[in-house]
């Protein structure tokens, strides 16, 4: 059964799919149904299983070489184009990507659209064996990475050198580009989990928070580390135990059926029961595949379970701007029949670096 028919059978009425932007340029939820990489495009679902796709005049003629929908050339002014072919018609729409003004665009039309939410995201958590290849692959090139950073000189550069230096390597590697803008964060700078890489020459005596992932085919990858430069205290090296420990927990917690709070909650745990639950502000992880982030979650508040072949990551933080530091530590993950099988594979391990 193609993704096309999937979708088409939880529809009780047509479904048109025009997001959601992915990290390179695009429609997410496009691409994964049809195969098209596109800035301007949207797909009519069927309940029959039929599906029009729209797009303008530059990427027609890659639309026409797909298989399995049937391709509209129509303006660059995609929606209001769209509107007057359906208008009379009743349609679902995608409500979290679609914007009101165009939501009222299809309405003037004379289309009756009705709101629907997360029924391609829903297909996308759950990874086919051929996205999974790809994930895999994505991964090994990041354990390449990591595995070149951790003998690299730390000393006296930039965190924005060394955040190049990654997206250069994941490049030379064959990568499309980075799935987010890298992390580097050195000391003081990882007090917060989103730091920004800056100018200031990295010191000894400190830990480095790195966070990096590319995009392999369309899809992400995602892996923390953290590295001691030089020597480091005895209290950053506790920090780094109680992250791991914290991230091992996390592993270890998912599997098939399980609450991504219950999930979180194995992780965060240890880390409160350090007297660090403060330090611990974001949830234990999410979703990754075509966008950086995508469902399931793991964290407190979620509603998600997990199922076999949803791809997350696991990544505990503990951050202390009163002590100048933070420690994280990642890797991706698919949940198995088993269990989680780790794809990120770089050693975990507190390595010193010069």
């Amino acid at each position: 059964m193609t993704r096309v028919q999937r979708l088409a059978s939880l529809l009780d009425e047509p479904l048109l799919v025009a997001g959601p932007p992915y990290v390179l340029g695009g429609q997410a939820n496009v691409r994964y149904l049809t195969g098209l990489t596109s800035s301007n495009a949207a797909v009519l679902v069927e309940p029959d299983g039929s599906a029009t796709l729209y797009t303008d005049f530059r990427y027609a003629n890659r639309a026409r070489a797909l298989e399995g929908v049937e391709v509209a050339e129509v303006a660059r002014g995609l929606i209001p184009a769209v509107g007057a072919l359906l208008s009379g018609r009743r349609i679902q729409f995608e409500e979290q990507h679609l914007p009101h003004a165009l939501y009222r665009v299809l309405v003037d039309a004379g289309v009756d659209a009705v709101p629907s939410t997360g029924l391609v995201e829903g297909l996308r958590a759950v990874k086919d064996v051929d996205e999974l290849a790809i994930m895999r692959r994505g991964s090994a090139l990041s354990d390449e990475v990591f595995a070149a950073l951790a003998q690299q000189r730390f000393t006296g550069r930039s965190e924005k050198e060394l955040a190049w230096w990654i997206e250069r390597s994941f490049r030379d590697g064959g990568a499309e580009g980075v799935s987010f803008e890298p992390v580097v964060a050195a000391g003081a700078t990882a007090e917060t989990p989103h730091a920004v890489p800056g100018d200031q020459p990295i010191q000894p005596g400190v830990l480095v928070t790195i966070d990096a992932g590319c995009v392999l085919d369309g899809y992400c990858s995602d892996c923390t580390r953290t590295f001691a430069v030089g020597d480091v205290s005895e209290r950053l090296r506790e920090l780094h135990a109680l992250c791991l420990e914290a991230q091992l927990a996390g592993l270890e917690a998912v599997a098939p059926r399980v609450h991504g709070r219950d999930a979180d909650a194995a992780s965060r745990t240890l880390i409160e029961a350090a007297g660090l639950g403060h330090a611990y502000g974001h949830g234990m992880g999410h979703g990754v595949g075509l966008q950086i982030h995508e469902a399931p979650t793991l964290r407190p508040e979620t509603e998600d379970i997990l199922a076999v072949g949803n791809v997350v990551s696991v990544e505990p933080g503990i951050y202390l701007p009163d002590e100048g530091c933070g420690v994280r530590i990642e890797d991706l993950v698919v949940v198995t029949d088993e269990g989680a099988e780790r794809l990120t594979q770089f050693t975990k391990e507190l390595l010193a670096v010069e």
